[in-house]
């Protein structure tokens, strides 16, 4: 299922710099979540495995059961928004897989998509909002008056944020070491300028729910993008600095703002 991705110079350049140990393969399928019995072919490609877990008790008693089963023993890679790039660190070295969907994306967008998420990887960030969240989870779902697929959504919008406010920061000093990612990254943020900025319009007017509208706010922070309320308290030094906690208040004074 898995096979060993050639980089660009660009890319190549980035895992040198950030984690030369990590290993970029591509999957010759798409997915969202690998089966436990496929993600363990991995075994052929890195020196060893080592499975996480969660414990029960952080997920809320309605929580979706794909959560459930990534929370438990099974050798779980890649979730629902993980979109076309995933990483583990469940292995030894980490690997990053990039998945057929990109076909047709310029060749500049997928590499910096393959950057990013060797940065990533390089941050020791967890790689899923539930590493993320821990126990918070439950607070999280008490405050968002969605259902669990949506609360689901907002959880991994608000974890890519804070991701986002981290790889930011080195993105933005690319553009002498790494122009051309540097140009990708930019160009990226460009394209979803018009689409933030109507975010509330598009909420208020019912063509885009709350959960739709905090994915893209959150996706929009590592490019820097300048965000409409309520979207913009996320990005802060705060929410980079208190995480978790910071994401469940903002939650929860939202929705209480939204009920009113």
């Amino acid at each position: 299922m898995f096979q060993t991705r050639d980089l660009s110079s660009s890319v190549e350049s980035v895992r040198e710099s950030y984690a030369p140990t990590v290993r970029v393969l591509e999957s010759d399928r798409d997915f969202e979540t690998i089966p436990p019995t496929q993600a363990e072919d991995l075994g052929l490609l890195v020196d060893s495995l080592e499975p996480a877990s969660y414990p029960a008790e952080w997920l809320p008693n309605d929580a979706p059961t794909l959560l459930t089963r990534y929370a438990g023993t099974d050798f779980t890679i890649g979730m629902p928004g993980d979109g076309s790039v995933a990483w583990t660190r469940q292995s030894d070295p980490p690997v990053v897989i990039i998945k057929p969907r990109v076909e047709g994306s310029p060749e500049a967008f997928v590499d910096f998509l393959l950057a990013e998420a060797v940065v990533e990887v390089s941050l020791g960030v967890p790689e899923h909002f539930l590493g993320f969240f821990e126990d918070q989870y439950r607070e999280l779902d008490d405050a968002v008056a969605l259902d669990p697929n949506e609360t689901y959504q907002v959880a991994s919008a608000l974890y890519d944020g804070w991701v986002g406010l981290q790889t930011r920061a080195e993105f933005a000093t690319w553009n002498e070491a790494h122009p051309a990612l540097a140009d990708a990254w930019q160009d990226a943020g460009t394209r979803l300028e018009d689409r933030v900025s109507e975010l509330p319009r598009a909420v208020a007017r019912g063509e885009t729910d709350f959960a739709d509208a905090t994915e893209l706010a959150c996706a929009a922070i590592k490019h820097a993008i300048e965000l409409p309320a309520p979207f913009a308290a996320l990005d802060t030094s705060a929410y980079r600095d208190h995480g978790a906690e910071y994401a469940v208040t903002w939650a929860e004074k939202t929705f209480d703002s939204l009920e009113e």
